[in-house]
């Protein structure tokens, strides 16, 4: 309790000291808290002069790794923040002190239960890398191959789930206090986060996600991704076949070699599209520090792919309209486009298209004052969520890690290859695919794919028609019987609507006859008592007797 205070009291200091004030709504705050703020924020009024996003990513970084992870995640969230807090935030450098080697072989012996001699012929306590989530080691298998050695840091989940403890209730605090707070969607942020770092404290999981993506990409010429050895991998630990290659960022080194940069950009952007819809699994952390080159055929260079914590996928229908939107988008046929998300589910059903198309124009057209090529297609992503947003369009996670993934591509390709046209790679990849989707090929496919399970059921057809012929005759029955009490229903009330007015007369001769029995009335009539029996006797039979 005393240790989530102080990391608490550390957070608040942090946020006056770097002046962050300027992100909560004073005017909102009961008086007290606003004059302690205020006082606090005395403290950092030296470093007021830098931006609001220098600011903040230096505050994330002075509260240490698993804050930077933070800020790295919140980074790609450019369909809630301003573009000045997303690039700032992007430049956040995962980047720690290692732990000791020796801790690492103890982590290694524990979970693998073998000595580390028994497990590598050599084993380096020299870490290859650090970050906030785990260090890599080089290492030799005794069979003969080079391998790195990925180790979870001791202690991190512990630090991990105090630390999210406090961000939700930041969170909170920020969504409860203005509607601008609650604008940011910091609670849906924070979820997002303990999602993503969750995933990555788990190795095992990462294994599987590289052993899948490597199977996807087997004989491929566009990606290679490193074998798994999966008899050393455990939650804590993995090992994996060491590579080697330029890494993406290093133009000067690319250059170098004569790698065809035109290729090598437009074969990232085919890699993204292949992942997406036609494997529907895709890398969603492909930064730079990911993704390295096989210069060994520079007119056809190859991409290598690591660190597989964070994979997106998306199901057949997201699939259909991501495809659709963007073609729609880019014939301008923005009824199409509001259409599919109201389609799609993505907003709820009972909005207005006419608004919604609306809504879409006017964002979205001004992106055609450029030329075709200089269009972004994240930023085209994040134009169409941000305008779906305000008709209460629903977080899908799996289209912002694709977001997120496609900036990164487009980023990555354009700082290799500066004319890079994203269009004229994508557009006939988009088709093509639409094409696949709805022709014979397709159909046979499914049928394939179906035939076992209906072979299944195939032995229970007979069964099944006896069943089904069977219910069909005793609905038959039951219906005829419900017709038959219809029409006797029928003929019932147009015999009651017929003799009604006898009916009325027979009430008022009953009433007439009780009015004849009445003392004042037998003084006025002689015969009251032949007058009151035969108004009864009439009364009965009209309203009781007579059909």
């Amino acid at each position: 309790m005393f240790t989530s205070a102080f990391r608490f009291l550390r957070i608040l200091y942090t946020m006056m000291r770097f002046r962050l004030d300027v992100f909560i709504p004073f005017t909102l705050l009961p008086w007290y808290l606003r004059y302690t703020l205020g006082a606090l924020c005395a403290i950092g009024r030296k470093r007021a002069s830098k931006n609001r996003g220098e600011r903040l990513r230096l505050a994330l970084e002075s509260l240490g790794p698993i804050f930077v992870k933070f800020g790295q995640i919140l980074s790609t969230r450019r369909d809630l923040l301003d573009d000045d807090l997303a690039d700032e935030l992007a430049k956040l450098q995962d980047k720690v002190p290692p732990f000791s080697g020796k801790v690492a072989k103890a982590i290694i012996e524990r979970d693998l239960k073998a000595p580390i001699e028994q497990l590598f012929a050599e084993f380096s306590e020299n870490p290859l890398a650090s970050a906030s989530i785990a260090q890599v080691h080089t290492a030799t298998l005794h069979s003969g191959e080079d391998v790195v050695v990925k180790v979870i840091r001791p202690k991190i989940e512990n630090t991990i789930g105090k630390d999210i403890s406090l961000l939700y209730s930041l969170a909170h605090f920020v969504a409860n206090v203005s509607e601008d707070g609650r604008r940011l969607r910091p609670i849906e942020v924070v979820t997002d986060y303990e999602y993503t770092i969750l995933d990555e404290l788990d190795l095992a999981k990462e294994a599987a996600n590289t052993g899948l993506l490597q199977r996807n990409f087997t004989h491929s010429e566009l990606l290679y991704v490193p074998q798994v050895y999966w008899d050393y991998c455990h939650r804590n630990v993995m090992v994996m076949e060491r590579i080697s290659g330029i890494p993406v960022a290093d133009i000067p080194a690319l250059n170098q070699a004569k790698v065809n940069m035109k290729c090598l950009a437009e074969r990232g952007v085919e890699i993204f599209f292949t992942q997406v819809f036609s494997h529907s699994f895709f890398h969603a952390d492909m930064h730079p520090g990911n993704i390295f080159v096989d210069p060994s055929n520079p007119d056809k260079p190859k991409y290598i792919a690591i660190d597989c914590a964070i994979m997106g996928s998306l199901d057949d229908e997201d699939k259909s309209y991501l495809a659709r939107n963007l073609l729609a988008f880019f014939q301008r046929d923005y009824r199409l486009v509001a259409e599919l998300h109201v389609e799609s589910g993505w907003v709820p059903k009972g909005t207005p298209v006419h608004a919604f198309e609306s809504a879409i124009r006017s964002v979205c057209e001004p992106m055609f004052a450029k030329p075709l090529k200089d269009i972004s297609f994240g930023q085209v992503l994040i134009g169409l969520f941000q305008t779906a947003r305000r008709f209460n369009m629903e977080v899908q996670p799996q289209l912002v890690l694709l977001e997120k993934t496609l900036l990164n591509i487009e980023g990555l390709g354009r700082q290799l290859y500066p004319d890079l046209d994203l269009w004229v790679t994508a557009k006939p990849f988009l088709e093509r695919w639409m094409r696949e989707q709805m022709g014979p090929k397709r159909v046979m496919e499914e049928v394939r794919k179906q035939a076992p399970q209906w072979a299944g059921h195939l032995p229970q057809i007979p069964n099944l028609v006896f069943t089904a012929l069977t219910q069909l005759s005793h609905q038959e029955e039951r219906m005829q019987a419900q017709t038959n009490e219809i029409k006797e229903l029928s003929q019932e009330l147009k015999l009651r609507r017929r003799n009604w007015p006898f009916r009325l007369l027979g009430a008022f001769s009953l009433a007439g006859a009780w009015l004849v029995t009445e003392p004042n009335t037998l003084e006025q009539l002689k015969h009251a008592d032949l007058t009151s029996a035969g108004l009864f006797i009439l009364g009965l039979y009209l309203l009781v007797l007579k059909p």
